[in-house]
């Protein structure tokens, strides 16, 4: 009995000395916020002070001492995602991942962003300011790749560390512009349905810009076959096994001092990204004798794509333009080489690449290109057929001068040095919104932007052979929609339609007009804002856009037809005002119907997969209010009774039934209990989440969240049979900016500074998020050094 008990207290001991082990081990994985560390090559010492909430405050003799200091925090709180970013377009996932990734990776690889990127970097003036600025960054990174601790995901994938380089600076920014476009997903399902459902069909639908909407105003100083699906499926695959999200949207407004209570300007923004953790945005703040700025970073890229100090802020919005286009490419019959052009045939460039595979085989690649672009046909397993389509991308055309205008707008000392950095932006297209301490307010849609012939429309796969399908000209900057300080004394952007453009209506993917109407009905309703009503108004969850479809249904509904809980409910529906809040019921019925609704009303021509895919668009959002209005068509007959001709009504009351079995099914028969809380919420997914037993360490949430698609607080979901809301897109933050008080605007992360799962400040924000609280963004000097959490100084 001795015995055992003393084996018994040896393995005891051991399991306490392996636990103690462990958490030593984990402890020394997590990021150091304070003390004193080695920084090669600064030229005098760095302070940097942590906030409560791990954002630093760095403050430095000069500004390339600050970006090694920026480089080094920013990544030992977010490596793991700076190397995620940097492998997405050299195809490198499926090393991490294995072959889940492969398709991912080939769709990448074909783009030709890491190819654009290594021709970019090969002709950069290395000694310019934006690029020793950089390196700087970069050298931060590569020291505590080299001498900080291992983050646990490259323990748990078996990753080695490697040097960070300039090339994947240009990768990061080169995702966020193809990230942007929307092209992809809806050119060649659109030819697919014009070719399956034929043109009358297809005027239906919401293809072409809308003269009724709301358009975000100019003012320069003066008034003024199968094969479509099968590429948009073959895409929409490639991404959705993506580990770091997709950029979707964004509101953004600013208030010129006649609209502001204290008479000075008011800046509020909230990009809208897809959720994952870690969130998207780094937060830090820079101080030097001739710099300063509190900015927000995205992993491995060293200059703020949003910022503010105490003379000018910025953010910006999707311009949604139409940058991609793709063509219909002639083989030539007796030579497969060859393709046909306008100056006679040319040989197809053949690019051959290699896809490492982790637990597996090298995969090698081999794909196609013409002076469009690359050819989609061999990319994916599910586009066949022999003719070829290409995709042409203005990102990978003009010479790309992005890092040098992102150097430019975060140094910029006023209005036209801002301005004058915006045309070096050729893709994404962005709408770029700004307000000053000096009273201005502008919004500039950056893009390099192109004209197509007359009458021709580039929603659908062009003829690549014929040469009347090419650009036109490329537009100057100076003709890009704009506002520069509107006698409306506002600004804004929801995605919208923009007004025309050189005298036309630019093409694009523009977001149906929800948002855009709350804003400007809210904005105009008022000459005395200040930051607290600013900071309601960015929370807004009511739609006026849902409430008038509401409106236009129930017009339709047959109540001979109900019961009396129905006509209660319906009753109730009647009068919502729009509004999404946790414990309302209408929403449910709302969103369960409109889902059902547009199924019953077009899966039956389009068939499941192109149904799918259009779910997927911009598109379909807009034809939401648009169906709604439609009275008449060949959409609403369902072709599966060849001996029934059903009209709306007879749809809006088919999808109500539905609506209210599924609702009784999931939460019993009393209707009070269907309430929004239930069906809508938010977790934010790491891609170790995926693994049941690491979710609760890796992901975080998930909450119930008030919110929808297309309200100003945008707290998106895709649309599915279970009728389950899981939100996937909203506000990466939201900032609120005012020049009367400059060192007390606010702002919020989703969940937290650090992407180290082991770090206090992973999950610190993700309540305050979800209940629309907000924190300062701290800039007064004092202020900082008497309320740090810590302190970390380089030498």
């Amino acid at each position: 009995m001795k015995k055992l008990k003393k084996v018994l207290f040896v393995l005891l001991g051991l399991l306490l000395l392996t636990i103690i082990g462990v958490a030593i081990f984990l402890n020394s994985l997590k990021p150091d916020y304070g003390g004193k560390k080695t920084l090669p090559g600064i030229s005098s010492e760095v302070t940097t002070y942590f906030d409560s909430y791990g954002i630093p405050h760095i403050y430095a003799k000069n500004e390339k001492d600050a970006l090694k200091a920026l480089g080094y925090v920013h990544a030992q709180d977010r490596l793991w995602q700076m190397e995620l970013l940097r492998r997405v377009a050299k195809g490198r996932l499926a090393e991490v991942f294995g072959e889940d990734m492969v398709k991912t990776d080939k769709f990448f690889l074909s783009l030709g962003i890491d190819d654009h990127t290594k021709k970019t970097v090969s002709e950069l003036d290395k000694d310019s300011e934006a690029i020793v600025l950089t390196q700087a960054y970069l050298d931060g990174i590569n020291e505590f790749v080299k001498n900080g601790p291992t983050p646990i995901e490259f323990y748990l994938t078996g990753l080695e560390k490697e040097p960070f380089t300039i090339d994947d600076v240009y990768n990061a920014v080169g995702y966020m512009a193809f990230s942007f476009a929307m092209a992809h997903k809806t050119d060649p399902l659109l030819t697919s349905m014009r070719n399956k459902l034929g043109d009358d069909i297809i005027k239906d639908l919401a293809i072409t810009s809308d003269t009724s909407t709301v358009w975000i105003k100019n003012y320069k100083g003066v008034k003024t076959d199968t094969l479509g699906t099968q590429i948009t499926a073959s895409v929409t695959a490639a991404l959705e096994n993506l580990p770091i999200p997709m950029l979707e949207g964004s509101n953004s407004w600013v208030l010129a001092p006649d609209k502001t209570k204290n008479g000075k300007v008011l800046f509020a923004n909230d990009p809208h990204i897809g959720f994952a953790q870690p969130s998207v945005w780094y937060e830090a703040h820079i101080s030097t004798p001739t710099y300063e700025k509190y900015g927000y970073h995205m992993a491995g890229i060293p200059f703020p794509l949003l910022g503010h100090d105490r003379n000018l802020a910025y953010g910006m919005t999707m311009f949604e333009n139409d940058d991609i286009d793709f063509y219909y490419e002639e083989t030539n019959p007796t030579d497969s080489t060859q393709y046909k052009t306008v100056e006679g045939w040319k040989n197809y460039e053949v690019v051959n690449k290699t896809i490492k595979v982790k637990d597996g085989k090298d995969v090698a690649f081999t794909y196609r290109k013409t002076h469009h672009g690359p050819i989609l046909n061999n990319i994916a397993d599910q586009i066949t057929g022999d003719r070829p389509v290409a995709m042409s991308w203005i990102y990978t055309k003009p010479k790309n001068k992005v890092m040098h205008a992102l150097h430019g707008i975060s140094h910029a000392k006023n209005m036209e040095e801002f301005k004058s950095a915006l045309p070096n932006i050729h893709a994404p297209g962005l709408n770029i919104m700004y307000g000053d301490a000096e009273g201005n307010v502008a919004w500039w849609a950056s893009a390099q932007l192109y004209q197509m012939p007359d009458s021709l429309s580039t929603k659908f796969i062009l003829d690549g052979a014929s040469g009347k399908d090419e650009p036109l000209r490329y537009l100057d900057f100076s003709e890009n929609p704009m506002a520069e300080n509107p006698p409306w004394n506002y600004v804004y952007s929801a995605n919208n339609q923009p007004d025309s453009i050189s005298g036309m209506l630019y093409p694009g993917y523009y977001l149906p007009e929800n948002r855009a109407k709350r804003i400007v009905q809210l904005l105009d309703a008022k000459n005395d804002w200040d930051k607290e009503a600013m900071s309601e108004m960015i929370l807004d969850v009511t739609s006026p856009v849902n409430k008038e479809v509401i409106n236009e249904l129930i017009k339709l509904f047959d109540v001979t037809h109900l019961s009396g809980k129905q006509l209660v409910l319906l009753d109730s529906l009647k009068n919502w005002n729009g509004e999404y809040t946790l414990n309302s019921t209408s929403p449910v019925i709302y969103h369960r119907t409109l889902y059902q609704m547009v199924k019953n009303t077009m899966e039956d021509e389009m068939g499941p997969e192109m149904f799918k895919q259009f779910l997927s668009t911009h598109l379909f959002k807009r034809q939401i209010a648009w169906g709604a209005q439609m009275k008449e068509g060949e959409w609403w007959d369902n072709i599966n009774t060849p001996n029934v001709v059903e009209t709306r009504e007879d749809i809006v009351m088919i999808s109500f039934a539905q609506t209210w079995e599924s609702l009784v099914k999931d939460f019993g028969d009393d209707p009070s209990q269907w309430t929004w809380d239930k069906v809508h919420t938010l977790e934010h997914q790491h891609p170790f989440g995926q693994v049941e037993w690491l979710r609760k360490y890796f992901n975080v949430g998930p909450f119930p969240i008030v919110g929808t698609r297309e309200v100003i607080n945008n707290l998106a979901f895709p649309y599915d049979e279970t009728g389950f809301y899981k939100v996937n897109s909203g506000p990466s933050t939201r900032r609120i900016i005012d020049f009367s008080d400059i060192e007390n605007s606010i702002s919020i992360l989703p969940t937290g500074q650090s992407g180290n799962p082991l770090s206090k400040h992973y999950k610190d924000q993700a309540e305050m998020y979800v209940n629309g609280e907000f924190r300062k963004m701290m800039m007064n000097k004092q202020e900082i050094e008497e309320t740090a959490e810590s302190v970390l100084i380089f030498y």
